[in-house]
Order: structure tokens, then C-alpha cells, then sequence
């Protein structure tokens, strides 16, 4: 039988519109592709369909009914398995996927959502520190002692991750790890699992969320293994609890021992931070595995910025650690000495700012004048003749453009100009040690870095390529002045850089650094932040063996330790003190520890004046240091805590006006904000510190009260009395003014009453005024501090 063959239907003009609708589609799928970020999505655990064998299962069926359906157009990521990056079930109730605005904003109304969160992208805040503090290995007594060391406990590091062949982190004389211990050594490039040992027992890395917005990573600048490529999480790590390692030093600077806070507790190493940041789907997953692995400290330095605590994925993942009965530290940020810079300000976190240690890395400008302009380094290669005078330039008069040359970015230098001369660069934009880089490159000879006004007089001392030094604020406008002076009166700038190695014993210390972020906390001013400062100026801890010191490419020096400045440092003393205390107290919650730390903190330095603001040479307060510098050996017998539980937050979230709905997504917990509960103030959550913020509505007179429960953790019937230091023009009271306990962990509440007048203010200013409130039995000083701000409406 003979088939005619059919005629083919052939219309061009239906074959061009199909194509322009087809090219259309795709275009719309490409752009969807573009636009679409990363979101954490919050779930109610138990609304999971019964039709869904797991909660992955319920998450990939969800994103796959997002796809935009009329066309089938096939997309990279258009089922749901690959949109996917994380699915949480320990610190949070969840998963993390790529969604446009509209596929969020679709999801959100899907039955047993409870939030749909948008992805924050943090970055990080970058061994005499022990001994400054007063922990010594010979004592018979004290803090160390008392724990054996922490080596019980174990520290989570969430951070770059590690180079576990460090001597930092070698196992001698321990024993296997804690029986608790769930977690597992996660091998990946160039990081056998062999290479945990009973220090190091965990290693894991996450990086789905670093990628879906990235793409793939490089892995010939990157490690996909808990290998740590940046340094920045190995010094971190040792600084909470490397073993005793000597000698230990940095180019020749900084010579001893080198020893963490906790020098036997374990380490667990989650890697979550890569070349473009840290992702907050990844941060979330790290939380999640190490409150699962039996941390009993996580340790973050990291930050970003403030959002609402509903909206924050570290705070919310520190809520379920903190639950856990987790102790979580984190970094305050770098963007001091600026107000209201302070990161990572949830009450349920230890938020640690920076102060300096009594050591520093002089290394000075001699003028052709004659002058003496101090400075810092710890440059340690080739240095310049003491006795003999260099060409001196300015950069900002000197290269391609006067912005981009005065900062010595890449490129701006003329090497005509430059070449065989000291170059004089503004601090700002790139790091400090590219700037020395670009100087190197043009055939510059040393470089003077001059902080900028908003810098002040902070000075950090960085392993620079050439011979250079970092100065003040005001000695960067001295030598400017010097230059100009000298080019005028046709006699050629000179200089040249004296290096003095390290020098210890320095006063005044602690000093708050002047990059070290400040109060007022801007998500709840009636909370103090930070809490506390701790050493994180000039920091030696271990680092890897690919980096070099400056941290840059081209660097090819090789040191087992660093020199390392930031809150960053800062975080993890206060991490390994906490791992210490929670050995010697293991009753204790992360409320107490935290109490105790910041309980027994000091404000004076060891002149024994007020603790100085490095920023501008003037006392430091409140907002920049909190409850004070951290003392270790105190904080071990702090008498008294102010202790704080998981409700106590959420009453805490009641009277911060936050919504029921948004409480569960921080606390997994059902809130009830009705009746008593509202009734209180967001001031009298049971922190260590007390802080009263006033509105000035036309109102004469101010006041408010405080209510807090004191937990005696020190010596059975002990009589506490109270003496108060009030804030200037502020009336306190306290009631009753006697604390009498039978027992060791009897609970005894107290009222302050704070009475002040307004005073006049210009609209939109404000002033603080401190003080401070002391139970003491003779034996322990357990010390509050009172803050009162005055603000003018505008």
C-alpha cells in the first residue's frame, strides 16, 4: 500500500513568532536565572505532609512547584534537588535555596512557611596575650589549673578553616575525645581525615552557598576541604586553644612561647568563609553541624550588617546554640572608633571588642629636619640605613591622579617619580600591605603609611614586602607639612625608618584599639554592646604554610606564626576563656559564663588610670570597652552571676515588640506576649549591665526601674552590700541594699531605680552618662555597669 507523503506544514510567519515567543522565554528564564539570591527559608517542623517521606523530600517538591510553568523551558536549576544548597534540622527547622523576589514572595505564602530570609554575605573581622592576662602555666592555682587546661571541652571554629600540621595543634599527652563527641574529620583536597588527631577531632567545610552565587570555585587560589587557603581561621583557632609552642615568633618580632587561651581543649574547625565572603545558607549549616557534633563554645569572627534578629541567620543560629547550652562568642566588627558600628549584637551572643596587650613593634620616621615620628612595623627583611637620609615623596603629588596615587592603589604610581625614594601613602580602599606592594613595583624603596583623620592615631603593625612603618593621623600631616616645607625652600624632602624589634612591658595597657567597633548597640540600644574587649592588637598565633605574613599573592615568605589585628583575635580569647571556665564549671549556662567574664572585667590600665581610646589619646567608655576588659582569674570566682534563660529571651523578643510569628523563627519557641509578659521593659532582661535610654518628649523628669536575679555561685552565707557609683547628674537607688544567702545557687532579686532630669539637646543628639552598681561580700566585687542616654527627638 503506497503512503503519500504529507505535505509540510510550513508557515514562515508562525515559525518566526514561535521563535521570537521561544528566544522571549528564554530570555525571561536567563533573567530569572540572574536576578535569582540566595534565601534561607524558616519552616514550622511539624506542617511536614505526611505524603513526604523526609523534610528534604517536602523542601524539593516546594521548589520545584515554583517553576515558572506556562512554557517548559529547561532551566540549570529548575528542579527542585538543584536549587537546593542546605537543609537545617538541628539550630534551625529549614533549608536554603536560589529564588527570584517573586518565587520568594510566592513560597512565603505556601502553607508551613514560616519565613522566607534574604542571604547576608559577612566578612571577616580581621603569645603574650596569655600572659598579659595573667594565666601561668607553674601556677599551682588559678584558672588553668582549675580546668586542666579545657581539655574536655570542645571549641567549634567557624572561619577560614585550618592548617592542621601546625605545632599549635599537635595532640601530645592527650587523651582520646570527649565521649559526647559526635563529629567527624570531612576529607576533601589535600585534607586525608587522617589528618585530625585528638587536638584537632573535627574538620568540615561548607561552600553550596558560596557557590550558588558564585559559581564553581577556583580551585587553584581555593582548598574545597576544611584546608584553610587565607590564615585567617588557623590564627583564630590557636589563639583559642593552641598547645605551648616554642620558640615561637614572626619575622624575628615577638619572640617566646605561643600558647591559646585553652591549650588543651579540642578543636573542630568548620570552614564557611572563601575568597568572596562568608555565606550566610553556609554559616547557618556550620551551626547546625557543630551543636549537633557536642560543641560546647562555637567562635565567630565574622560580621555584616544589623538587621532585625528575625532576619539575622547568626543570630538566629546562636538562639539554638545558646538553647543547647552552646556558648557563642563573636567578633564586634572593625569599623570602630566610629558610634554605633558594633555587629553581631544579639544579648544571646558574647560580643568582643579589641584593647592592645603591653607589647608593641616600634619602628619610627627620622626627618631630614631631625624629627622623631613614631610608628610601627613588623617588617623584617633588608632594613634602610639608620644613619643615612632617603628622597622622601608624598604619593598624592606624585602619580597618576592625586586620589588614586595618594592611597598607592594599583597602578597610580609613576615609577619616574617614585623610583629609589620613601613613599609617604594615605591609609584607605586597598589593604596596607597591597599598598607596599604597589610601592615595591614602581621601584619605590619604603613606604610611610599615614592613617586618615577618621583612623585617628590607631596604629596597627603589619609584615610588609618593603621596609615601611605605619603612623598617626597627625604624624601623616606632620610629614606632609615637612615635605611641602622642604620642597619650597629647594631643599629635597629626606628620611628614613628605624626598626627597634619588639618591646615589652608597655604603658599604658590594655588600650581600646581605635579600630575596634562601638556602641550604642543599633538594633537594641537598652543592651549593651560589646559586652567586653579582649587583647586583638599585634596578635602572634599560628598560620599557614601557603600564605605569606602579608597575606598577599606575591608575598613568597614562608613564617609558622603571624601578627594578625582585629576583633577577630579579640573573639577567640574570649572563646578559649569560656571553654576554661566552663571546665571549671560545668553547671554553668552561657549566661553565667558570660556573666562572670563580664562581672570581674576591669576599666583601668596598668597605670592605673581610666583605659585610654587609641583613636584620640582620651579616656575610652562604655561604648567602646562594655563591661571592661576581660580578667580570667577573676572570672573563675566571680561570686555572684546573672544568669538568663531561653525564655528569658523570648520575654526579652515580647518587649522588643517583635511578633509572635518572628519570635518563632529566631527561638523555634511558642510565644506568649500577652499579659505580664508585655508588662516589663526590654531593660530588664537579667543582663549583667544596665542600661536606660530616655526620650526627651518635653518631659522634666525621667525614670525607670530595673529588676535582676543574682544566682550565688561563691561561698554558702555570704552577705552581699551594695555600694553605687551613679552616672553624673543621675540619682540611683537599689533595693534592698543587702544580699543575705544561705547556699551556694540560692537566686536573690534586686531593684534599681534610675531618676534623672532632661537636659537641653540639640534635636537628633543625645549624651550618655555612666556609672556603676558593686556587690560585695569582702571577698568578691561583682560590678554592673548603669548607663543613661539622653536623647533629643527630632
Amino acid at each position: 500500500m503506497a503512503i503519500s507523503p504529507m505535505k509540510p506544514l510550513y508557515n514562515p510567519l508562525f515559525c518566526t513568532v514561535f521563535v521570537l515567543t521561544l528566544l522571549v522565554l528564554v530570555s525571561s528564564a536567563i533573567i530569572e536565572e540572574e536576578a535569582r539570591k540566595t534565601f534561607i527559608i524558616r519552616v514550622q517542623q511539624d506542617a511536614k505532609p505526611s505524603i513526604f517521606p523526609t523534610h528534604k523530600h517536602w523542601y524539593e517538591s516546594s521548589l520545584r512547584s515554583l517553576s515558572t510553568a506556562a512554557v517548559n523551558v529547561e532551566t540549570p536549576d529548575s528542579g527542585g534537588a538543584s536549587r537546593l544548597i542546605h537543609s537545617y534540622d538541628t539550630v534551625f527547622h529549614g533549608f536554603s535555596a536560589r529564588l527570584s523576589v517573586s518565587e520568594a514572595q510566592k513560597l512565603e505564602s505556601f502553607s508551613g512557611i514560616m519565613a522566607v530570609i534574604p542571604e547576608q554575605v559577612r566578612h571577616l573581622h580581621t603569645t603574650r596575650s596569655p600572659e598579659f592576662l595573667g594565666l601561668r602555666t607553674g601556677d599551682n592555682a588559678g584558672l588553668l589549673k582549675e580546668s586542666d587546661f579545657g581539655s574536655d571541652l570542645v571549641i567549634g571554629v567557624i572561619d577560614t578553616g585550618i592548617w592542621p600540621e601546625r605545632e599549635s595543634f599537635n595532640d601530645r599527652d592527650l587523651g582520646p575525645a570527649p565521649a559526647k563527641w559526635k563529629g567527624e574529620c570531612v576529607a576533601g583536597e589535600n585534607f586525608p581525615a587522617s589528618l585530625c588527631n585528638r587536638k584537632l577531632i573535627g574538620a568540615r567545610y561548607f561552600c553550596n552557598g558560596y557557590e550558588a552565587t558564585n559559581g564553581k570555585m577556583n580551585e587553584t587560589t581555593e582548598f574545597r576541604s576544611p584546608r584553610d587557603s587565607d590564615g585567617h581561621g588557623t590564627h583564630t583557632a590557636s589563639i583559642a586553644a593552641g598547645r605551648y609552642v616554642f620558640p615561637a615568633s614572626t619575622l624575628g618580632y615577638a619572640r617566646g612561647v605561643a600558647a591559646g587561651m585553652a591549650p588543651k581543649a579540642r578543636l573542630a574547625a568548620y570552614k564557611v568563609c572563601w575568597n568572596a565572603g562568608c555565606y550566610d545558607s553556609d554559616i547557618l549549616a556550620a551551626f547546625d553541624a557543630a551543636v549537633a557534633d557536642g560543641v560546647d563554645v562555637i567562635s565567630l569572627s565574622v560580621g555584616g550588617v544589623v538587621v532585625p534578629y528575625h532576619l539575622d541567620a547568626i543570630a538566629i543560629g546562636a538562639f539554638s546554640a545558646s538553647d543547647a547550652r552552646v556558648f557563642v562568642s563573636a567578633s564586634a566588627g572593625n569599623g570602630g572608633p566610629g558610634g554605633l558600628t558594633v555587629t553581631n549584637v544579639a544579648p544571646w551572643v558574647t560580643t568582643v571588642g579589641a584593647g592592645t596587650i603591653d607589647w608593641d613593634f616600634p619602628a619610627d620616621v627620622k626627618l631630614g629636619n631631625g624629627k622623631i615620628i613614631s610608628g610601627v612595623s613588623v617588617y623584617g627583611g633588608p632594613a634602610l640605613a639608620h644613619d643615612k637620609l632617603y628622597p622622601l615623596i608624598y604619593a598624592g603629588s606624585e602619580g597618576s591622579d592625586g586620589y588614586s596615587s595618594s592611597l598607592c592603589l594599583e597602578g597610580s604610581l609613576d615609577p619616574n617619580a617614585v623610583k629609589g625614594k620613601i613613599v609617604l601613602c594615605d591609609r584607605g580602599i586597598n589593604s596596607r600591605a597591597a599598598k607596599g606592594e604597589v610601592v615595591k613595583k614602581a621601584g619605590g624603596i619604603a613606604m610611610i603609611l599615614a592613617n586618615g583623620v577618621f583612623d585617628g592615631e590607631g596604629l596597627v603593625a603589619d609584615c610588609h614586602v618593603l621596609p615601611a612603618t605605619a603612623v598617626g593621623a597627625a604624624a601623616g600631616d606632620e610629614i606632609r607639612k615637612y615635605i611641602q616645607s622642604a620642597t619650597k625652600s629647594n631643599s629635597p624632602p629626606m628620611a628614613t625608618i628605624i626598626f627597634r624589634g619588639t618591646r615589652l612591658n608597655v604603658a599604658p595597657a590594655p588600650v581600646v584599639a581605635s579600630f575596634s567597633a562601638r556602641g550604642p548597640n543599633p538594633e537594641t540600644p537598652e543592651i549593651l554592646k560589646p559586652d567586653l574587649i579582649a587583647p586583638g592588637l599585634n596578635i602572634l598565633a599560628a598560620w599557614p604554610d601557603n600564605v605569606g605574613p602579608s597575606g598577599i599573592p606575591s608575598d613568597k615568605r614562608r613564617t609558622e606564626f603571624n601578627i594578625l589585628s582585629g576583633t577577630s583575635m579579640a573573639c577567640p580569647h574570649v572563646s578559649g576563656l569560656a571553654a576554661l571556665l566552663k571546665a571549671a564549671h560545668p553547671d554553668w549556662s552561657p549566661a553565667a559564663i558570660r556573666s562572670a567574664l563580664m562581672t570581674t572585667a576591669y576599666s583601668r590600665d596598668n597605670r592605673g588610670e581610666t583605659m585610654l581610646d587609641e583613636s584620640t589619646g582620651n579616656s575610652s567608655t562604655v561604648m567602646d570597652y562594655g563591661a571592661g576588659h576581660v580578667h580570667p582569674q577573676k572570672a573563675m570566682d566571680p561570686g555572684l552571676v546573672y544568669d538568663i534563660t531561653s525564655f528569658d529571651y523570648v520575654d526579652f523578643l515580647c518587649n522588643s515588640n517583635y511578633t509572635m510569628k518572628n519570635i518563632q523563627v529566631i527561638t523555634r519557641k511558642t510565644a506568649d506576649c500577652s499579659g505580664a509578659k508585655r508588662a516589663g521593659h526590654v531593660g530588664n532582661l537579667n543582663y549583667p549591665t544596665l542600661t536606660a535610654v530616655f526620650q526627651q518628649y518635653g518631659k522634666h523628669k525621667l525614670s525607670t526601674h530595673f529588676i535582676r536575679t543574682v544566682t550565688n555561685v561563691g561561698d554558702q552565707d555570704s552577705v552581699y552590700t551594695v555600694k553605687i557609683h551613679p552616672p553624673s547628674g543621675v540619682v540611683v537607688t537599689v533595693q534592698p541594699e543587702k544580699l543575705v544567702f544561705r547556699r551556694v545557687g540560692q537566686k536573690l532579686n534586686f531593684l534599681v531605680r534610675v531618676q534623672t532630669e532632661a537636659v537641653k539637646l540639640s534635636p537628633g543628639s543625645s549624651v550618655v552618662r555612666s556609672g556603676s552598681i558593686v556587690w560585695s561580700d569582702g571577698k568578691h566585687s561583682v560590678t554592673s555597669p548603669v548607663i543613661v542616654t539622653l536623647q533629643q527627638p527630632i
